[in-house]
C-alpha cells in the first residue's frame, strides 16, 4: 500500500537534481550552494501552476503517466497535454498556439517550430520509436511481412505522409520497392490504430508503441524494414512559454532516469 512513496522519493530526488541543472544554465539562478538533505525555501524556487505540453498522439500514454507522477511529485502544479498529430501541433506552435513544451514524434516536425524561432532552447532527442504492423487479434490474414499489405482485397490504413509516422512507412515501403494503397490516410497514428481495433481495416503500419497500448486489441507483426525508419523524437522548451521554469521541471522529468524508464517501458528505443 505505501510503494508508491519510495517511488514519488525517488522522482522528486531524479527530477530535482535535473531542474536544478536547467535552472543554473538559466542565468537567474541563485549562487546558493547549499547541499543539505531537502531544497531551501530561500534557494529553490517552488514549482506550481500548469505547465502546457504539445506532444505527438504516440505519446499519450506515457506522457500521461509522466504528467501524473510530476503532480504528485510538485505539489501545486498541473500538467495539460494537447495530443495529436506533429504537424498539426507544430502548425499550431507556430501560428501562436500557448504552449510551454513541445515533443515531436520527428526532427522535421520539430524544424518547423525552430525554423520559426518559436523554440527556446535547442531541441534535444529523448526517445525513438520504430513500426510495427498492427493486425486484427489472432492475424486471421496471416500477415508477416510489409509485403503482404499490397494483397489485393486486404484493407490497410497508414497515417498522413505529412505525419511523422506516414513519412516513417513511406519510406520504409521505398526501401523495399513496394507501392501500397491504403483505404485511408489518418491524421495520427491513434486514429490509424482505431481503425484497425473497430475492424474498420484489416491492418495499420503505426508504432511499436502503440501496438503495445493497445493490449489485445491488435497483434503487432514485426518488419525488417522498420529498422530502416526509425524516427528520433526531440522536445524543446518553447519561447513564449507561460510557466517556463515548471516547464523545465517537467521536461527535466522526461529525460531523468526515471522518465526513461517510462518510456522504455511503453517500447520506445532510447536515444
Amino acid at each position: 500500500m505505501t510503494r508508491s512513496a519510495p517511488r514519488t522519493r525517488r522522482l522528486q530526488r531524479a527530477v530535482g537534481a535535473s531542474a536544478a541543472a536547467l535552472l543554473a544554465l538559466s542565468a537567474c539562478s541563485s549562487s546558493d550552494s547549499d547541499t543539505g538533505k531537502g531544497p531551501s525555501a530561500s534557494s529553490s524556487p517552488e514549482l506550481s501552476g500548469t505547465v502546457t505540453v504539445f506532444a505527438a498522439a504516440s505519446l499519450q500514454e506515457s506522457f500521461t503517466t509522466l504528467g501524473k507522477e510530476f503532480e504528485k511529485a510538485h505539489p501545486g502544479t498541473k500538467v495539460t497535454f494537447n495530443f495529436g498529430g506533429s504537424d498539426t501541433l507544430a502548425a499550431s506552435i507556430t501560428s501562436g498556439a500557448p504552449a510551454d513544451v513541445f515533443a515531436a514524434a520527428s526532427t522535421k516536425t520539430m524544424a518547423l517550430v525552430t525554423d520559426s524561432e518559436d523554440a527556446a532552447s535547442t531541441p534535444a532527442t529523448f526517445v525513438r520509436n520504430q513500426l510495427e504492423i498492427a493486425t486484427l487479434p489472432g492475424n486471421p490474414d496471416r500477415i508477416t511481412s510489409l509485403q503482404d499489405l499490397t494483397t489485393s482485397g486486404l484493407k490497410v490504413v497508414l497515417c498522413d505522409k505529412t505525419v511523422p509516422c506516414g513519412a516513417a512507412a513511406q519510406k520504409a515501403l521505398d526501401t523495399s520497392g513496394l507501392k501500397l494503397t491504403p483505404v485511408s490516410y489518418e491524421q495520427d497514428v491513434k486514429s490509424a490504430l482505431t481503425k484497425v481495433e473497430l475492424k474498420e481495416a484489416d491492418a495499420a503500419v503505426v508504432y511499436r508503441t502503440d501496438v503495445r497500448a493497445a493490449g489485445d486489441k491488435v497483434e503487432g507483426v514485426d518488419f525488417p524494414e522498420s529498422a530502416e525508419a526509425v524516427n528520433d523524437y526531440p522536445i524543446a522548451l518553447l519561447k513564449n512559454a507561460p510557466n517556463p521554469e515548471t516547464a523545465k521541471a517537467f521536461m527535466a522529468l522526461v529525460t531523468s532516469a526515471e522518465g526513461q524508464k517510462v518510456l522504455s517501458g511503453a517500447g520506445f528505443l532510447k536515444p
